[in-house]
């Protein structure tokens, strides 16, 4: 059977999903080939919105195909994705693991609606080695759903609770990942620093980490996707600065730099805490990097409020920034605030987009003249750095291969160079 076609919205875990997902229909006796299948994303309302509109696009470039809504947005609220007329069934987060639920009749005026109380999974759904055969790294979901309530998010509802995958069961992954030619796996999760307590023994991340780099001695590089520094305990750390095999990337889930914000967003750091973790990560290893999810307008953001937030993008020599202009979700607490006006709202966002820019840009300035290792993309002549900037160089490189790269300079926000011989 062939596989069907795939628009994945939002985060890297949803990508890892939608590669699983695709792979499994294709080895599936479900005639997949006439479905395209959305993985939608619930975490802004702008995130719906472009979720919405990928389905609209997506019919009318193909009328005789039917359109399967799955994904975050898909489980918080299925009616929305069934009332669309392009949609011919939504599945939910859990059942879009079995193929099953992708078996479909003729169109109809009404969509089927398959989405189960993921609040009720106490188990990680079944989890596939995928090719992942168009990207140069592959990406391994260690943990799926959050226990923890933070009052502008809406994901818990679209992931259920937190499960985590057993480590026996991440490191086989890795191995065959390794073993088709991977040279970079990314840990991925809804909150994967939350890995571990509702496994037999409790294991924590650092102790998944120590054993996946034992057990795959071949893996060249390990990347963590976004960390909730609070739960950095000191066997991470010292596995963040001390392996060279961990890339000296961290990408934190700060949300705001001003503790009453935070206090509002029940986050569990303060911005002291996070300044502090950085300060000891950079003593320790001063080449790893800095990124961090900031949220700009949340409700009751003060000019004072926000100007901490600014700051902390230079007391974090912050220099890989997702900025989220705040909007409210239906369902969360702080839809309930009191709301800022929209245009403060994106202009907040704005200036720190341009902070972070500033700041990554004298940060490419000072790797000039050195030499990185690059994890060769697909295309053959760019890839990413291990402390995950992006480079172009000179002449094209076998495909997820890691190959030297002088830097000579920085061109559109990107390092070029030539390969060392």
């Amino acid at each position: 059977m062939s596989a069907p076609e795939m628009i994945s919205m939002g985060c890297r875990l949803n990508i890892a999903e939608s590669e699983a997902l695709q792979q499994n229909l294709a080895a599936s006796n479900i005639d997949s080939e006439h479905l395209i299948i959305v993985n939608s994303c619930a975490v802004t309302n702008e995130a719906v919105r472009q979720t919405r509109q990928a389905i609209r696009k997506a019919k009318k470039a193909n009328p005789g195909k039917q359109i399967v809504v799955t994904g975050c947005a898909a489980q918080v609220d299925p009616a929305m994705f069934a009332a669309m007329p392009e949609t011919s069934a939504v599945v939910g987060n859990i059942d879009k693991y079995d193929a099953a639920n992708f078996k479909l009749g003729t169109q109809s005026n009404r969509s089927d609606i398959r989405v189960s109380d993921i609040m009720q999974i106490t188990e990680t759904a079944p989890h596939m080695v995928s090719a992942f055969g168009d990207r140069s790294r592959a990406f391994v979901e260690i943990q799926n759903g959050c226990d923890h309530r933070c009052t502008f998010c809406i994901i818990p509802f679209g992931r259920g609770n937190s499960r985590s995958v057993p480590a026996g069961l991440v490191v086989d992954q890795v191995q065959a990942l390794v073993d088709k030619g991977f040279q970079e796996v990314v840990l991925t999760g809804v909150d994967v620093t939350s890995y571990g307590p509702d496994l037999p023994g409790q294991p924590t991340l650092g102790m998944l980490v120590e054993r996946i780099l034992k057990h795959v001695p071949d893996l060249p590089r390990l990347r963590l996707s976004s960390l909730d520094g609070i739960e950095i305990d000191d066997r991470l750390f010292d596995l963040l600065t001390g392996e060279a095999r961990m890339m000296p990337h961290v990408h934190l889930s700060l949300q705001s730099g001003d503790n009453m914000i935070l206090k509002r967003m029940k986050r569990r750091h303060s911005r002291e805490q996070a300044i502090d973790l950085v300060a000891r990560l950079k003593a320790k290893r001063p080449d790893i990097v800095i990124g961090a999810d900031i949220i700009a307008g949340f409700p009751t953001e003060t000019d004072a409020m926000f100007a901490n937030s600014l700051a902390i993008i230079d007391q974090c020599d912050i220099v890989h920034g997702h900025i989220f202009p705040y909007s409210p979700k239906q369902g969360t607490p702080a839809a309930k605030m009191p709301q800022l006006d929209g245009g403060v709202i994106k202009e907040r966002a704005k200036i720190l987009r341009n902070a972070v820019a500033r700041r990554a840009e004298a940060w490419r300035q000072t790797l000039i003249g050195s030499r990185q290792n690059i994890l060769a993309e697909m295309s053959g002549n760019a890839g990413y750095a291990e402390n995950f900037a992006r480079v172009l160089f000179d002449a094209p490189a076998d495909k997820r291969q890691i190959v030297p790269v002088e830097i000579t300079g920085v061109q559109n926000k990107q390092l070029i160079g030539r390969i060392a011989v």
